[in-house]
C-alpha cells in the first residue's frame, strides 16, 4: 500500500468508521451484519425477514434493523423493514453493476465495486461508466488482480471528500466514481485537490480491500 493509499485510507476510516461500529455490535448483531454481507456476494440480496428471524434467533429484529441502520452499517429500503444493502454492496439500482459469484448485485460506489473481490477471494466483473465521460468501464477481477479493464488500465477512480450524512450510500458514496483516464481524471480534479484524490485502478484495490476486508475478520 502507498503512502497516499494509506492516507486516504486513514481519512475514510476517520469519515466512516464501519469495523470500529460493527466491533462494538452485540454477538448477535455482529453475526448478522457479517451474515448480510455473505448473502449478498452469494445470492445477490440480503437476507429476508424470515431469514432475519432465524439469524437472530428470537430477538425483535426491527430493533436489530434499526441499530445497523443507525450505525450506517446498512442501508435500509424505503419502508424501512428490510436491509436493501450492506457496504459495500446493495439491491439499490445503482451506477456500478456487479456480477459476483453468477449473481446480480450493485456496488455502492466506484471504490466499492473494486472491493468486492479482494473480500471473499470472488470473480468479479463491474460494469460502470466514467463519471464525466459517460464511457463504458468493464472490469473483470480475481480476488485483488485485474484480469482485464476497458477501454485500459488506465482507468482512475476519484474520491470528492465530504463528511457522509446519516447514510453515506446516498452522499459520499455518489463522489467516489470511475474515470476513464488519467487526463480525465485530471479534469474532473482541477482547482478542488485538497477535497479530492485520485488513485490508480490498483491502488484503488488496496484501499478498497484495506477499507472492506476488515469487516469479514476478528
Amino acid at each position: 500500500m502507498t503512502t497516499a493509499t494509506s492516507v486516504a485510507l486513514q481519512r475514510l476510516n476517520s469519515l466512516l468508521p464501519l469495523k470500529i461500529r460493527q466491533s462494538a455490535l452485540p454477538p448477535k448483531l455482529l453475526s448478522l451484519h457479517r451474515a448480510t454481507l455473505t448473502s449478498l456476494a452469494d445470492r445477490g440480496r440480503p437476507p429476508d425477514r424470515e431469514e432475519l428471524h432465524e439469524l437472530l434467533a428470537g430477538s425483535d429484529v426491527d430493533a436489530a434493523l434499526r441499530r445497523l441502520a443507525d450505525d450506517d452499517l446498512v442501508v435500509l429500503n424505503t419502508t424501512g423493514n428490510s436491509i436493501a444493502g450492506a457496504y459495500p454492496m446493495t439491491t439499490e439500482k445503482t451506477r456500478h453493476y456487479l456480477i459476483v459469484n453468477k449473481q446480480p448485485v450493485n456496488a455502492m460506489c466506484a471504490l466499492d465495486a473494486l472491493s468486492v473481490g479482494p473480500m471473499f477471494n470472488a470473480e468479479v466483473a463491474i460494469s460502470s461508466e466514467c463519471h464525466v465521460t459517460g464511457t463504458a468501464i468493464n472490469i473483470r477481477m480475481q480476488g485483488e488482480a485485474l484480469l482485464e479493464v476497458k477501454p485500459s488500465r488506465d482507468v482512475h477512480v476519484g474520491v470528492r471528500w465530504q463528511n457522509p450524512s446519516a447514510c453515506a450510500a446516498h452522499s459520499i458514496c455518489l463522489e467516489m466514481v470511475f474515470l476513464k483516464d488519467q487526463p480525465t481524471a485530471l479534469e474532473w480534479q482541477a482547482g478542488d485537490r485538497d477535497n479530492t484524490s485520485l488513485f490508480n485502478l490498483q491502488d484503488a484495490v488496496s484501499f478498497g480491500s484495506g477499507f472492506f476486508v476488515p469487516l469479514l475478520q476478528g
